[in-house]
C-alpha cells in the first residue's frame, strides 16, 4: 500500500452500463457478480444507481437491484447513488430502504439526489415534471421523519425506528443542503475540481450536527482507472466520455462502444467541447500515476472516502483496474494464488 492512501475509505458505484451487443438482463446480472468482487476486494460500499429510459443504463430501480447485491454478499455495505427524491413518494422511499435495513441489518445505505427523469416524456411516464425538484428540500425532510417518528399519522413500517445512514448527492448548492440536514456530502467534478473544492468548503464551514451526522463526512466521486500504461488507462475512459458528448447533443445516453471507434470519430466542435470535459479530472495511469494523483486529491479535498464510479468498454480491463486499485491502497492483500482479505479500510 502506498503511504497516505489507507487513511481514507474506497467504494464502487456501478451505474449498470449497457455495452453494444449486450442486454440490459446481462447488464444487471453484472452488476451484482461486481458486487459480489468488491466485497471479496474489500471496498467499503456497493451503490447503484437510478436512471429510467436510458438505453446505456439498465439500472432503472436501485432499491431493488440493491436487494439482489446485498443477498449476493454478506459484509459489504449496500446502497444507492442514488434513489432520485423527486421522481418517487417520500413515504415509498422510506419503506423500501425499511425493508432492505430489516433484510440485510446494518448494511444498507440510503443515498438520495434531487435529479429528475432525463427528459420530458420520462417525466410524464413517472407522473413528474422539472418543477418536482423545487419542493426537494421537504421531500427530504419527509423521507427523514418516516424513519424517525411517522407523519401526519402516517407510519413507514418497517423504517420507523430503523438506523439506515442517510446521504445526499450534491453539486453546487446542494453542498449547503447536506450542511443544513447534516447529512454526508456526496460529491463530483462536475462543474470543475475547484468549484467542488468550494462547494466541499462551504459544506464544512456550514454543517449543522443533526441525528444524522454529528459531523461533516465528504465522499468525492470520481473515475478512477489503472492500467500497464498512462495511454491504455486514458483509453479506457473514451467510451463513457463519448456517451456523454453523444447524450448532451443527441438526448440520449448511448450504449458503450469501443474506443478505437471512438479515436476514429469526426466529432463537431460541441461534441468534441464536451468529450474533453468529461475527461477532465478523472484519475487515471500506473498505481504510482494513480498513487499521486489519489493522494493530491485527498489532500486537496480533506475528503473521507472515495467512490469510484469508473465505466468503461473492456469489462475484464474495468475489473482488473478495481482489484489493482484495491492492491493498491492496502484494500486486497495477495498471495500466490491471488486470493485476497479485507482490511480494517473496509470494516
Amino acid at each position: 500500500m502506498t503511504s497516505g492512501l489507507g487513511a481514507v475509505r474506497y467504494s464502487i458505484l456501478d451505474r449498470s452500463r449497457v455495452r453494444r451487443g449486450q442486454s440490459h438482463p446481462e447488464a444487471l446480472r453484472e452488476t451484482v457478480e461486481f458486487a459480489r468482487l468488491a466485497e471479496e476486494w474489500g471496498y467499503h460500499r456497493f451503490w447503484v444507481s437510478e436512471h429510467h429510459s436510458v438505453p446505456g443504463v439498465a439500472g432503472s430501480a436501485p432499491t431493488v437491484l440493491a436487494a439482489a447485491a446485498a443477498a449476493a454478499t454478506t459484509r459489504i455495505r449496500i446502497g444507492t447513488g442514488g434513489v432520485m427524491l423527486p421522481n418517487h413518494q417520500p413515504l415509498v422511499v422510506a419503506e423500501q430502504f425499511g425493508v432492505l435495513e430489516s433484510l440485510y441489518p446494518g448494511r444498507i445505505d440510503m443515498g438520495l439526489g434531487r435529479s429528475v427523469g432525463f427528459t420530458d416524456g420520462v417525466r410524464r411516464a413517472l407522473g413528474h415534471g422539472k418543477t418536482d425538484a423545487d419542493d426537494f428540500d421537504q421531500q427530504l425532510t419527509d423521507v427523514l421523519e418516516y424513519f424517525a417518528r411517522g407523519k401526519s399519522g402516517v407510519h413507514a413500517w418497517p423504517a420507523q425506528g430503523l438506523r439506515v445512514p442517510a446521504f445526499l448527492l450534491a453539486t453546487g448548492s446542494g453542498a449547503e443542503r447536506a450542511a443544513r440536514f447534516g447529512l454526508p456530502l456526496v460529491i463530483a467534478s462536475i462543474a470543475g475540481m475547484d468549484r467542488m473544492v468550494e462547494a466541499i468548503e462551504r459544506y464544512r464551514a456550514e454543517f449543522r450536527p443533526t441525528s444524522w451526522g454529528a459531523q461533516p463526512y465528504v465522499v468525492v466521486s470520481g473515475a478512477v482507472v489503472i492500467a500497464d500504461t498512462t495511454e491504455d488507462a486514458h483509453r479506457l475512459l473514451l467510451p463513457e466520455a463519448w456517451s456523454a458528448a453523444y447524450a448532451r447533443t443527441r438526448g440520449e445516453f448511448p450504449v458503450l462502444i469501443p474506443p478505437a471507434e471512438i479515436e476514429s470519430t469526426s466529432m463537431t466542435e460541441r461534441e468534441r467541447r464536451i468529450f474533453d470535459d468529461a475527461l477532465r479530472d478523472h484519475i487515471h495511469g500506473t498505481e504510482d500515476e494513480v498513487a499521486e494523483a489519489l493522494a493530491a486529491l485527498v489532500s486537496r479535498t480533506g475528503a473521507d472516502e472515495i467512490l469510484v464510479h469508473t465505466s468503461t468498454y473492456d469489462r475484464a480491463a474495468r475489473l482488473d483496474s478495481h482489484r489493482r486499485l484495491a492492491r493498491l491502497t492496502g484494500l486486497l492483500d495477495t498471495d500466490q494464488s491471488g486470493t485476497g482479505k479485507r482490511t480494517s479500510a473496509a470494516a
